[in-house]
């Protein structure tokens, strides 16, 4: 009996994309860093390390775990509950700052 022929397809990618990946992450490492070297406080400072975070955490998942070759509906499986859990994140935040106007306001402020 003849054996089916196996199924040898697979992606490579050229060693230049993950050579400008790898240098993207450094400069966004940089820049993270140059953050604390410039000395910026407050929402501004956290807002950026934030930004800079995700940035990096995309490329990575994007890149090297292969995500931007993945089928849609896996995409969709693996980006889409961490994006819902930010958004019910971002509700209690605000249900909280309600709350809290509403005890002040009823039950007054610190005596």
């Amino acid at each position: 009996m003849a054996q089916p022929a196996a199924h040898t397809e697979h992606q490579e990618h050229p060693i230049r994309l993950y050579l400008v990946v790898w240098g993207l992450l450094f400069v966004l490492s940089l820049f993270s860093y140059m953050i604390d070297y410039i000395g910026l406080h407050g929402y501004l400072r956290w807002s950026l390390i934030l930004l800079f975070m995700m940035l990096k955490a995309g490329l990575i998942v994007a890149i090297f775990m292969h995500m931007a070759w993945e089928r849609l509906a896996l995409i969709y499986a693996i980006v889409l509950p961490p994006l819902m859990v930010l958004v019910f994140v971002a509700m209690m935040v605000s249900e909280s700052h309600y709350v809290l106007l509403s005890r002040l306001t009823f039950f007054g402020g610190p005596q």
